[in-house]
């Protein structure tokens, strides 16, 4: 199986899924245990739509056209969500370490 469509959360990668298979091509959508694995920050990178290796051609001109029908983004808009989602990990991974030191430092 190849990666026919890299989302930005599962929401969008089921949509694409839909389209995908409203078209004849199997897919499988991958990363639903990874999301919203630091609360709502979704796992960027790990929501995917796989497709088998025959039908991999034509879900990317699928693909392609669905991308240029979407609206186009902000850059201003998702630097800023980028900016918020890294001030979340950071702080939940400091959370993580304090936690971490407590606990081991009461044994």
């Amino acid at each position: 199986m190849q990666i026919a469509y890299r989302a930005r959360d599962l929401a969008e990668a089921h949509i694409v899924a839909g389209l995908l298979q409203s078209r004849g091509i199997e897919s499988h959508v991958g990363g639903h245990y990874l999301q919203g694995a630091m609360g709502e920050i979704g796992a960027a990178g790990f929501t995917n739509v796989h497709v088998e290796d025959e039908d991999y051609s034509r879900a990317r001109v699928l693909v392609a056209e669905y991308e240029s029908s979407a609206p186009p983004e902000t850059s201003s808009h998702v630097g800023q969500v980028e900016d918020r989602a890294n001030r979340y990990a950071t702080w939940f991974l400091l959370f993580l370490a304090v936690v971490m030191v407590v606990l081991f430092g009461a044994l």
